[in-house]
């Protein structure tokens, strides 16, 4: 028996609040630093939220205690629902907001005033006894200033340095600190000072305090609508159900909290309700709007034994129903999962950027000490104050805060643009490959077709049985099987009220049929190979088999003590869009191949019916992998989608695997993204969407480094030989919070995304 203590042993996924990290450099060092705790098997931290995700066999406090160790703050989310968590979050959000933009107008309210009088000719020297206490005064108010508004920076920089690191409060610490203290000694002791460096720099101190402050700000106010995705999500969860419980011997309805709802209970749904809990029809018919879930604008009818899922809408009719799956099982939940489990996912360029990071902040540290001492050695007099100037504008505009936002928040945007067009993007990865997607295979049944197939023909082949007599034998010996194709036959002949007859030693036959007996004989139905196999004489019907798969349809055999007795038909029809979407994917300059277990014949007629060219046709379950690794070995970069059982191999062996929502939930979790509604264009939206966020990243990516980058050289003084020209730590300054702000703003582009067709 397994003991008590075990329990604490199960891999579990913690969600960890991190305080004071302040761009993507930390973010490496938090995740390396959690990775490497015993039993954490991955952590992946999401720096727009300032949130870990961490999945293994290891307590919070172990957690908490490795990410202090280096110098920030965690704590463990206690909320006890999604919806709770998003509330601390955004209360959280709320404060840091307004004591920053009580920190800018603070640091701005000295910087400003003193840029003006600067800018307006006056002086900023120190010359007379009188100058001296004045810029004394405010040098003692900027150190306030520093205090009140900037000194999350400074104890973050003493963190970094204490743990032998550096990040982007380094940067700022330094390039502030260097400034203030330049100014201080001009003030206190300005004769050790040519005459010329006695320049003051507080205004330059303030307003990069107040200029980075705002830029965080701003961020934080962006960053909190990154979470409407998830917050609508949560919105469709109903606050109620409606229960109905024999009480005393009589059935009572009353409301109680959704948190209450046990599985199997029996709820009831009255017109313009949501659905409580995921569950089984079991009285009424109605008309459900899934939309909200699937993006399908159409209701969709419900009568008993249909299912029905939890925040769907109820448009008409009374409902009760089963309930099959409450609390954090339900579809809803599951999706909410899904998508918070993607927006804290890195793609593969995302990660580029944190390793580029970690380098970046100690070569910057470098070049500007390296700038500093060329322009103390070799520079025009006043060397000095061009080496503070240097050494402080290249430590501020280098900052690469805005590199920790470029990607997490174009992630973040474009998985919630998934989520509103029904497609559940499971990871980074799979959105950052989806782009790449050069081939796409499609299986056949339930994915271009309904899935939902009938008997289209019945040709006797042995006069002595009646066609009732057929189907009834034929419905018994696939009452035991769980394909499409049997389903269809049994509803078809309890359609026409034939009772299934009774079958005995039921086999199936992977890929090729069934095998039963009945009244002592053997009966076998399914495919020519079968018949082959057990050498029955098919004769002229074959013929007859080849003009119904030329039509579509999928005819099979059936024996009966080894003489072939009929051939029966069925057609599953074509989704009413498949053809349209399927042409979509190809004007988009996908490889489309359908991938089926059918004969060549049908799979031939329904592919030139779709407009599918490339068909592999006669696989076995157990081969479709091996036709998604044929096609990969071919150089393609390979989307596989499906709905079914076997579809799983492949789909988990495809670069990118797609499942059909409607399908299994095996399916469904060997996928990498799942579309909610049964359409194939969701594939194309899909790749629409990854292409747009991989496009968004690269465009941030560029947005982060381009001031950095571009800046600077000019704030090392290469073109000043040529130009005069050297940057001003303000500008730096400003130019480090525009970076900012151009990420931002770019990432919520993604926002205005729409269909294509």
């Amino acid at each position: 028996m397994k003991r008590l203590s075990d329990s604490t042993q199960i891999p579990v996924r913690q969600e960890l609040i991190i305080d004071g990290a302040s761009c993507a450099s930390c973010v490496s060092k938090i995740e390396q630093a959690l990775r490497a705790v015993t039993g954490v098997e991955s952590a992946e931290m999401n720096f727009a939220l300032r949130t870990v995700i961490v999945t293994g066999k290891v307590d919070s406090p172990s957690l908490i205690k490795a990410v202090e160790a280096i110098g920030y703050g965690a704590k463990s989310s206690n909320a006890a629902s999604d919806d709770e968590l998003l509330d601390q979050k955004q209360i959280a959000d709320e404060k840091y907001y307004k004591q920053l933009m009580k920190q800018v107008w603070v640091a701005l309210g000295l910087g400003i005033p003193l840029m003006l009088y600067g800018l307006a000719g006056g002086p900023m020297t120190v010359v007379t006894l009188q100058e001296r206490m004045l810029w004394l005064a405010i040098g003692l108010i900027c150190a306030g200033i520093m205090y009140f508004a900037g000194k999350h920076f400074y104890i973050g920089a003493w963190k970094s340095f204490v743990n032998h690191s550096a990040n982007m409060d380094t940067l700022i610490a330094l390039g502030t600190g260097t400034a203030w203290l330049y100014s201080m000694v001009v003030v206190l002791a300005p004769t050790i000072l040519p005459e010329m460096a006695r320049h003051i720099y507080f205004e330059a101190t303030a307003m990069i305090i107040g200029l980075i402050n705002l830029g965080l700000a701003l961020e934080v106010k962006a960053r909190g609508r990154t979470s409407d995705a998830i917050k609508r999500l949560i919105g469709l969860q109903a606050k109620t159900a409606r229960i109905v419980r024999e009480v005393n011997g009589k059935s009572q309805e009353f409301d109680i909290a959704i948190e209450q709802v046990q599985r199997d209970d029996i709820v009831r749904v009255r017109p313009g309700e949501k659905i409580a809990v995921d569950g089984i029809v079991i009285q009424g018919t109605s008309h459900i709007d899934e939309s909200m879930l699937t993006g399908e604008p159409m209701p969709v009818a419900k009568a008993e034994h249909d299912t029905v899922a939890a925040g769907t809408l109820n448009k008409s009719g009374s409902l009760l129903y089963k309930a099959t799956h409450v609390g954090k099982d339900t579809a809803l939940a599951h999706i909410i999962n899904m998508v918070k489990q993607a927006q804290n996912s890195k793609p593969p360029i995302g990660r580029l950027a944190d390793t580029i990071s970690s380098y970046f902040v100690p070569s910057i540290m470098i070049i500007a000490i390296v700038s500093a001492l060329t322009w103390l050695n070799y520079g025009p007099e006043p060397s000095i104050a061009f080496a503070v100037i240097s050494a402080t504008t290249v430590l501020i505009i280098a900052c690469p805060c805005a590199l920790g936002l470029a990607t997490p928040m174009s992630v973040m945007v474009g998985v919630g643009k998934a989520a509103e067009f029904g497609i559940l993007i499971r990871n980074g990865a799979a959105l950052q490959t989806a782009s790449k997607v050069t081939a796409m295979v499609l299986d056949k049944t339930g994915t271009i077709t309904q899935g939902a197939p009938t008997v289209t023909d019945v040709v006797i082949a042995d006069a002595t049985y009646a066609e009732r007599e057929l189907l009834s034998l034929v419905a018994g010996i696939e009452s035991g099987s769980e394909h499409p194709l049997a389903q269809a036959i049994v509803d078809f002949s309890l359609q026409k009220n034939i009772a299934p007859a009774a079958v005995s030693e039921f086999e199936a036959i992977a890929g090729h049929g069934v095998s039963g007996v009945y009244q002592e004989q053997q009966v076998i139905f399914g495919n020519q190979a079968l018949m082959m196999q057990h050498n029955i004489a098919l004769n002229d019907f074959v013929a007859q088999a080849q003009k119904l798969a030329e039509q579509g349809k999928t005819p099979m055999y059936l024996a009966v003590d080894q003489k072939l007795t009929a051939v029966i038909a069925v057609a599953d029809a074509i989704k009413a869009d498949s053809i349209a979407a399927i042409k979509r994917l190809k004007a988009s300059g996908l490889r489309v191949v359908m991938l089926t277990g059918d004969n060549r014949a049908t799979a031939t007629a329904v592919a030139k019916k779709v407009g599918i060219n490339e068909v592999f046709s006669d696989v076995q379950p157990e081969d479709k992998a091996d036709k998604v690794a044929q096609l990969q070995a071919q150089g393609e970069i390979v989307a596989m989608t499906g709905d079914g059982i076997n579809d799983a191999p492949a789909l988990a062996l495809a670069n990118v695997g797609f499942a059909i929502g409607t399908g299994t939930d095996i399916a469904i979790e060997s996928a990498d993204i799942t579309l909610m509604r049964g359409s194939l264009h969701g594939l194309s939206d899909a790749i629409l969407v990854s292409k747009a966020t991989l496009a968004n990243i690269k465009q941030n990516l560029f947005g982060a480094f381009i001031y950095n980058v571009a800046g600077i050289p000019v704030a090392a003084g290469v073109l000043y030989p040529f130009y005069g020209l050297l940057l001003n730590p303000v500008v730096a300054g400003a130019a480090m919070a525009l970076s900012s702000l151009t990420v931002v703003s770019n990432a919520n582009r993604l926002r205005l995304l729409k269909h294509k067709y």
